[in-house]
């Protein structure tokens, strides 16, 4: 509730809408910006989509390069292990930006519910009650929930891939005292 009133605050500030000599210029000038902001926060689910897609593609070529070359081979060999380890952090990586995006895509919304608050119609705010303020899963349930789970799949390949080549018996005869 206080961080509504911040947004509130930081949007509609009285020195701003002060200089306004009508009403109807701030109307105006608010509907514009409001279209502005709406397109950003537009252009952040595309963002979020093209880093989606090149995540997958990046992870999928490791997972297939590394079972193309072991293909037959009951030893794992060679450094194999660098895909692996590079999958895992490549994976948390990708992680991390949906968290990233899911985190500045709340907060936008929050922005343009308190902007339509002073527009005549309201459709984003009458969109988000219509499928319960996001409570009922029946009625809607967030593409973050489910895109969060992709990148740890291929975290889980990669572990595996690591796991499977590391060269454990070379590590153990590694010895920092000797």
């Amino acid at each position: 509730m206080e961080n509504d009133i911040q947004i509130k605050e930081g949007l509609f500030s009285n020195e701003a809408l002060n200089r306004y000599s009508s009403p109807d210029k701030i109307q105006d000038h608010l509907l514009e910006q409001y279209k502005i902001y709406f397109e950003s926060a537009d252009r952040i689910s595309s963002r979020r989509q093209s880093a989606n897609s090149f995540f997958v593609t990046i992870n999928t070529a490791l997972i297939a390069l590394t079972g193309y070359v072991c293909l037959g081979s009951d030893a794992a060999h060679g450094p194999y292990w660098l895909v692996g380890l590079s999958g895992v952090i490549l994976s948390y990586m990708w992680y991390r930006l949906i968290r990233s995006y899911r985190d500045l895509n709340s907060a936008k919304f929050k922005v343009i519910h308190e902007i339509e608050a002073h527009l005549p119609i309201s459709p984003f705010d009458a969109e988000w009650e219509a499928v319960g303020r996001g409570k009922n899963r029946k009625l809607y349930l967030p593409f973050t929930h489910i895109e969060i789970y992709v990148p740890w799949i291929f975290l889980i390949l990669h572990i595996t891939t690591f796991i499977r080549s590391f060269p454990w018996e070379i590590a153990s005869n590694i010895s920092c005292f000797s």
